[in-house]
């Protein structure tokens, strides 16, 4: 899917619209080929209710493009714009991957494309969104949903942790991982990790979770447990685990797994490590415990998933050969 469609229409949020644009609209040189983006809208469509925009394609350019994401809308209770969601349900029916970062799921919902799935937006709105639209499936608890040809994702920085999801389904973990670099955003986040509703902790206890977040990061290949990530960050156990899940959205142990199954991927597509070796290295001990958990999270087993992305992806180089015994 090489051809990206951003679907302009007046009240469009700028976040939102401005987040497409750098993921899939700049060539950054890390895969070839990258996505073909078009902005599409009326003319002089005003963005956020101010910025005024000229769209080189109409939104009749919908249609042909593989993806089409609608970003946020400013006011959920007016209805969207007719023509949008012609466009919209047009490409659906012609196969089109549908993508709603926000409030751009009633957009979705008013189309009918999300009759049946599950979906969500904004949590502010998750309750709007299931009142008017009873046939989708409201879940108000995650970052983004991917449903396949539908994919759905909460507010603001949940909409770039979506465009990223993307990213990876398209080119590989590297990839998404290395744009986030380049963005200077974090790397991807589960879409299942809860809404961060609620403030989080004290600024003094985020910089603690932050330095304790790299210090675990760079230990993967370790046993690490919950008492090992109190100790470090110089909390109990339990109240370790209110504070982590609190900020994070999923509890110690969810959180290091999901990261062990990232650095999988990531050695999947960037070395020639064997199955054993990457179980050592991402701490998942056996190339059995990899495989499973590795299947679990992504459908596919290790073998596979690599084979896909070497096909898409210049060889890595070999890997190092270990050292020999003294």
């Amino acid at each position: 899917m090489t051809s990206v469609a951003l679907a302009l229409y007046d009240e469009a949020l700028l976040f939102e619209a401005a987040a497409a644009c750098e993921v899939f609209g700049v060539d950054r040189g890390l895969a070839d080929p990258w996505y073909d983006f078009r902005a599409c809208g009326p003319r002089q469509a005003r963005l956020g209710g101010w910025l005024r925009v000229d769209t080189p394609h109409g939104l009749d350019a919908l249609a042909d493009a593989d993806t089409v994401i609608v970003p946020a809308c400013g006011d959920v209770d007016a209805a969207p714009p007719a023509d949008l969601v012609d466009a919209v349900r047009a490409a659906h029916d012609r196969g089109a991957r549908l993508v709603s970062l926000c409030t751009g799921a009633f957009v979705l919902a008013a189309a009918g494309v999300l009759d049946g799935r599950r979906a969500t937006t904004h949590w502010e709105h998750t309750a709007a969104l299931a009142a008017r639209y009873p046939r989708v499936q409201v879940d108000p608890d995650v970052l983004y949903i991917d449903e396949g040809s539908v994919l759905t994702s909460a507010g603001k920085a949940a909409g770039m942790d979506l465009c990223l999801h993307i990213v990876t389904a398209d080119h590989g973990a590297a990839v998404a991982n290395e744009l986030a670099r380049r963005l200077v955003v974090p790397a991807r986040r589960a879409g299942g990790q809860a809404q961060f509703v609620a403030l989080p902790a004290a600024a003094d206890s985020g910089h603690a979770l932050a330095a304790l977040l790299h210090w675990a990061s760079g230990r993967l290949d370790q046993p690490l447990t919950v008492s090992d990530l109190a100790r470090r960050a110089n909390m109990s156990t339990r109240n370790l685990t209110r504070r982590f899940t609190a900020a994070t959205g999923v509890t110690p142990l969810r959180w290091l797994h999901t990261q062990r199954v990232h650095r999988a991927q990531e050695l999947l597509e960037t070395t020639g490590d064997s199955i054993e070796h990457i179980a050592a290295r991402t701490g998942m001990g056996t190339a059995a415990t990899l495989r499973r958990h590795f299947h679990r999270a992504l459908g596919v087993p290790p073998e596979t998933y690599r084979n896909t992305f070497r096909n898409h992806h210049t060889p890595p180089p070999p890997s190092t050969p270990p050292a020999p015994a003294t």
